[in-house]
């Protein structure tokens, strides 16, 4: 392993999913101005759009979302190929 290329500042920060208020603690790097209590502990937070929690790899729950029509779209286009 290189040597003078790894941070040095680790320490515990709160990651907290903004879709279903899941925390969980781990080692990181980031930079945050907020903070939460975890336990009655104090942690820097940084927050998160998804997370392992709310995934629908992790969770099973894929979600179809059609934006501005495009599934019909896409089936109105390839219909003159059906069989």
């Amino acid at each position: 392993m290189k040597q003078g290329i790894h941070p040095e500042n680790y320490r515990l920060v709160a990651f907290k999913d903004m879709s279903n208020e899941e925390v969980f603690l781990t080692k990181s790097t980031a930079n945050t101005k907020e903070t939460i209590e975890v336990d009655g502990e104090e942690y820097p937070l940084v927050k998160l759009e998804i997370s392992r929690t709310s995934h629908p790899f992790y969770t099973g729950k894929a979600k179809l979302l059609d934006t501005a029509g495009r599934i019909d779209k896409f089936k109105n286009k390839y219909a003159k190929f059906k069989k």
